[in-house]
């Protein structure tokens, strides 16, 4: 069956498909043709794949999303609508993935997500030729691309051939500045990895922004040129610098979390310091990016979030060594430090928790009084709306720049693919910003921030909540 591909790349991907380079990124604004790109870049490495033995061309591709929904409702109908089953053969959904076979060509193609800790493990259990990741800012550990990366190279077997090209292809809208992609891509610039930029849809002069003529993929945009100037009316300034722009930047994204923070009101215009003499309470999450905040209760009862730690891609034990220092800096502190109450659950590896690996290297930690959402975020919020000498109860230091995004909106939950409706997922969306605000909730819980909260709790509403110690080492309130 003979089958014609029409495709004309604009001029960023035209350098884009020229390249080798083991890793290829680009960025740009919506609408600008990435993840068609993608698609045919898929397809033509596929076709240019030297013949096996059998003169067949084998290869296997995997295309990423950070969740099913996401996968399902953007990625895969984008492929479908360039690679349509009546002519390359029918998507299998219970597999997830779409083999074709068309003439000499043998192309599978899978489509997995990242929505647990299986996915993840199964994702880099893989043998392919290609990958490609779809919406890179939304995926937040570096170590799953570089897992990615371990997986290329895998197929056809070399008794087959090999594979005559194998790589890996990533493609986003803007990240912030505290992503692994502009870390990669504007400071280590490592060998083997490219990336481009691809021009915005708008420019921003004076104080307006203006259509650009030269941006990609205009010829497709209902509109032309005004395509983006339309879509910028009513919009916010951030989620045109980086949606339309093409900036890098935050943006919010779902539903916060603490929609009681005002940045301009919570946030303090100075860098603050630990006030002498009142005691330190710290919040860690664990995981694969523990985070640690630092705070403080003032006499008046106001709360102060001074310092912040966090890690990218490494274990209890590692991030052990990274919090000594910070300790040692409060010495003439009384220090209480409180984390996740999953921490206590045993490690795979050696059986131990969290707690005994941070006990090990001299660091005395214990689970936060509860993990029960409702409380967790209450004790926070509680404080936020709370007045104390006409200035708010919670104040955070310009110092924890991680923190400040969490409670501006990165903190969030993530809203779900509803039709006619707006509804949100009820648990807190996993990423990025998660962990350094729940290390604020476990600081504030365990410091007994939460508990009139609990006392005003029907009784089974405290079924799973330990008994421990207290922030003085005696019963804690939870009792």
């Amino acid at each position: 069956m003979d089958v014609t591909i029409n495709y004309n790349p604009n001029q960023t991907f035209r350098s884009f498909h020229k390249s080798d380079a083991l890793v290829r990124g680009v960025m740009g604004p919506r609408g600008s043709g990435k993840s068609t790109a993608m698609c045919y870049e898929l397809m033509r490495r596929a076709i240019d794949q030297a013949p096996a033995p059998d003169g067949i061309r084998y290869s296997r591709a995997v295309i990423v999303r950070n969740t099913y929904p996401e996968l399902r409702d953007t990625t895969l109908k984008t492929w479908l609508h360039l690679f349509k089953e009546d002519v390359f053969g029918r998507f299998n959904h219970h597999d997830m993935a779409h083999k074709i076979r068309v003439n000499d060509l043998n192309f599978e193609v899978l489509f997995r997500a990242l929505d647990t800790p299986e996915d993840i493990k199964k994702l880099l259990s893989l043998e392919v030729t290609f990958a490609w990741v779809n919406e890179a800012r939304q995926i937040y550990s570096r170590s799953i691309i570089s897992g990615l990366r371990d997986t290329l190279d895998r197929y056809p077997p070399m008794k087959d051939g090999g594979p005559t090209w194998s790589g890996l292809i990533l493609d986003t809208n803007p990240p912030d500045t505290d992503h692994w992609w502009y870390k990669i891509a504007e400071e280590e610039r490592p060998d083997g990895w490219k990336f481009w930029r691809q021009p915005g849809g708008l420019f921003e002069r004076d104080g307006k922004f203006v259509a650009n003529p030269d941006a990609d993929n205009l010829e497709n945009l209902s509109g032309g040129s005004n395509y983006y100037l339309d879509k910028a009316k009513g919009a916010s300034l951030d989620h045109i610098r980086v949606y339309y722009c093409g900036n890098y930047g935050f943006v919010q994204e779902g539903k916060p979390v603490y929609p009681e923070y005002y940045d301009h009101i919570h946030c303090s215009q100075e860098d603050l310091e630990p006030v002498p003499g009142i005691p330190v309470y710290i919040g860690l999450d664990f995981g694969l990016t523990p985070a640690a905040i630092f705070c403080q209760r003032l006499v008046n009862g106001r709360w102060v979030w001074f310092d912040e730690l966090v890690s990218e891609e490494m274990g209890v034990e590692r991030f052990g060594t990274l919090l000594k220092p910070m300790l040692a800096r409060l010495k003439d502190h009384k220090i209480y430090i409180f984390g996740d109450p999953a921490g206590n659950t045993r490690t795979q590896t050696d059986e131990k928790t969290c707690y005994q690996i941070l006990a090990g290297q001299g660091v005395d930690a214990e689970p936060a009084p509860s993990n029960v959402f409702t409380l967790r975020r209450e004790a926070v919020a509680a404080a936020l709306k709370r007045l104390i000498d006409g200035k708010p109860g919670l104040i955070i230091s310009p110092r924890c720049k991680l923190a400040r995004k969490a409670m501006a909106g990165g903190y969030c939950f993530r809203r779900m693919q509803v039709s006619y409706s707006e509804r949100f997922s009820d648990e807190p969306n996993k990423n990025h910003y998660s962990h350094i605000a729940e290390a604020g909730q476990y600081a504030m819980l365990g410091a007994g921030e939460g508990e009139v909260l609990v006392n005003y709790e029907r009784p089974n509403m405290l079924a799973g909540f330990g008994r421990g110690k207290g922030v003085h080492g005696q019963n804690s309130w939870m009792l």
